[in-house]
């Protein structure tokens, strides 16, 4: 019988490229997105189709509301910064940028791991192709899954411990979708972008479009959503 994992999903191109790599390892994926106030919707429609595509045990998507205290581009009526250069991503933190969502969402995930027995949690992020976010960090992700096995009733009891895992961490973008592209993953059902319009189509400069596209062209394969000011 295949051990439970808890699985986060946006319904982007790295959270998608994890969950695949969970199932390829043998896991039952029970899998978590939020409804945390971001402006878009659209990427809880992409996690949906991936969920439902991919096949997991459960998909919850639970409901918080980050808007209350704002402070992101995602959240609040903070531009949405575009056309940055690499260089530019790596001087300093984004506005899109929500203040401590990895670890509001993950421990959603640990409280969920609990419930359900899992004691894997597997989450997307990178510290390679990414937009400078402070919670992306290896040294974080260990400090985290330290504070995991003092904080849970189970660790204490003397259980096997809770593992975090990060398989995209040290791979680039275009790493990560050669290894998708090897596990079948269905890219044109995930959306990355951060300022979609009414139709879901990405707009091909905030810094998630840019590192995307970037990704797709350094592993030769075609990104298949759709973007604006593109024909289909």
């Amino acid at each position: 019988m295949s051990k439970p994992a808890i699985v986060l999903l946006s319904g982007g191109l790295d959270s998608t490229t994890t969950l695949a790599i969970a199932k390829d390892q043998g896991f039952a994926p029970y899998v978590l997105s939020f409804r945390y106030g971001q402006r878009h919707s659209v990427e809880l429609t992409a996690a949906q189709r991936v969920a439902e595509h991919q096949g997991v045990e459960r998909h919850i998507i639970a409901d918080i509301d980050l808007r209350v205290f704002g402070g992101s581009a995602l959240t609040d009526d903070i531009e949405v910064l575009k056309g940055r250069t690499e260089a530019e991503m790596n001087e300093g933190i984004p506005s899109s940028y929500v203040p401590a969502r990895n670890t509001i969402f993950l421990s959603f995930a640990l409280a969920y791991a609990e419930v359900t027995g899992a004691r894997d949690i597997f989450t997307g992020v990178t510290a390679v192709d990414y937009s400078g976010y402070p919670d992306c960090r290896p040294e974080y992700l260990a400090a985290y899954e330290t504070m995991a096995n003092l904080a849970t009733k189970s660790a204490v009891e003397g259980e096997s411990p809770i593992k975090v895992h990060a398989p995209l961490l040290r791979l680039s973008k275009a790493d990560i979708i050669r290894t998708g592209t090897r596990l079948g993953v269905d890219y044109s059902l995930t959306s990355s972008c951060y300022d979609p319009d009414d139709e879901g189509r990405a707009c091909g400069q905030c810094d998630t479009c840019v590192l995307r596209l970037k990704g797709f062209t350094e592993a030769g394969v075609p990104d298949p959503v759709r973007y604006q000011g593109v024909s289909a």
